[in-house]
């Protein structure tokens, strides 16, 4: 089993001329699946119709807070219908951001719960985005557990991903794991239980090391996947396979 990145955007206009030949490389690398994350409508369209395109893409779809301003009812029937279809595997990215604060947080906090409903009439797991939100993140899913989902990129402290785990949650991190003075993302990366754990890159954004600065691609999730293996200090084929299961057992791929 190859590596799967479950975080990733190819629906981001950076990849616009070149997704086919990004996927390739993927798969050229070891990269066995991504999924490939909504942020707006339109962007859950595109990651739909990426994966139906590729074999080796599944798609989550979702309203990020920054967008919650958009979402009304018309959006909201448009999610529904995407969930059905069998390239879905998520609803997200939703959550809370609270460092941009593109949205009113009151507002944010309604369309976060609205997207957590349609998840659980789906059955779908969730993958939340939470910045400068962690607290009012804990209040809101814990009247939902157990919850089935992720908390992406994760940045909190080991002890609070030990909350969310204890809510259901599994814990993905991402290229500042790689950072050469990422504390805390380090101590989270030894802490996560192995049956919670998740890589991932939010390409085209928080690229690794030594790549920090340049374009992300799904294809440097090994390097995420190196780095917590050596700070678990297990071989990098170990630390693959059960984050690939993980992954697998999470979105039911």
């Amino acid at each position: 089993m190859g590596i799967i990145d479950t975080h990733c955007h190819l629906n981001d206009e950076t990849y616009q001329e070149n997704v086919a030949e990004v996927v390739q490389q993927c798969l050229d690398q070891g990269i066995e699946k991504m999924i490939c994350i909504g942020f707006d409508l339109p962007s859950s369209r595109k990651a739909v119709e990426i994966a139906h395109t590729y074999p080796c893409v599944y798609a989550a779809v979702g309203i990020h807070p920054d967008s919650a301003e958009d979402y009304n009812e018309e959006v909201a029937a448009e999610l529904e219908q995407l969930a059905e279809d069998e390239k879905v595997v998520a609803i997200g990215e939703i959550g809370l951001d609270y460092y941009w604060d593109k949205a009113p947080r009151d507002m944010q906090k309604e369309v976060f719960k609205a997207q957590i409903e349609l998840a659980r009439r789906h059955d779908l797991p969730i993958i939340i985005h939470s910045r400068d939100a962690l607290m009012d993140t804990y209040d809101i899913t814990a009247n939902y557990t157990p919850v089935k989902g992720v908390m992406h990129c994760y940045s909190g402290s080991a002890e609070m991903a030990a909350e969310f785990i204890k809510q259901g949650f599994y814990i993905s991190l991402a290229g500042p794991v790689t950072f050469k003075n990422a504390r805390v993302p380090k101590e989270v990366a030894v802490a996560v239980p192995s049956d919670k754990l998740l890589v991932e890159t939010d390409c085209p954004y928080l690229t690794p090391h030594p790549y920090r600065g340049k374009v992300n691609y799904p294809y440097y999730v090994k390097l995420v996947a190196e780095e917590i293996a050596r700070l678990r200090g297990i071989e990098y084929q170990e630390l693959e396979a059960i984050t690939s299961k993980n992954a697998c057992d999470l979105f039911s791929l």
